[in-house]
């Protein structure tokens, strides 16, 4: 990766994204709580929910990744509060789409997710950036489970 490289994928937007990352305290009593862990960065992030009526009440997260994976869930936290597991997940295939496949940017409220669109040609980084969006897909459907169990 050359220096020129590293600027239009380490921007200005990027890091300031990371460097303010809303919702990243651990909620005391959530309702479900996943870790997700990128297997080629070791890139992590922890998130707790706590739903009402199948929309995302309360969200807490611990983000231990690159700017690329905090920038990712800096947007999905700043957007997750009301959304439902329909959505969460929409957002999540989206952004995979977009980052895997060339396809657009996710439908708002997660279109500042379109900051990631220079990740494109990294593969490598990927998988952190889908972290925040996968963890909370999944604990959305954790949720649910124990409600109908």
């Amino acid at each position: 990766m050359s220096d020129a490289d590293l600027i239009n994928l380490y921007s200005g937007r990027i890091l300031a994204l990371a460097a303010d990352i809303p919702l990243n305290q651990r909620l005391k009593a959530p309702q479900a709580t996943v870790k997700r862990r990128s297997p080629l960065c070791g890139s992590t992030v922890t998130v707790d929910v706590v739903t009402k009526d199948g929309r995302v009440a309360e969200f807490g997260q611990d983000v231990k990744a690159c700017a690329l994976g905090q920038a990712s869930a800096s947007v999905t936290a700043a957007n997750i509060i009301g959304r439902n597991r329909a959505e969460v997940e929409t957002a999540r295939d989206q952004l995979k789409a977009m980052l895997k496949e060339g396809g657009p940017v996710p439908d708002a409220p997660f279109d500042g997710l379109e900051v990631l669109m220079p990740a494109r040609d990294y593969k490598n980084r990927h998988a952190s950036i889908l972290l925040a969006l996968e963890a909370t897909a999944e604990a959305m459907a954790e949720v649910e489970k124990t409600r109908t169990a």
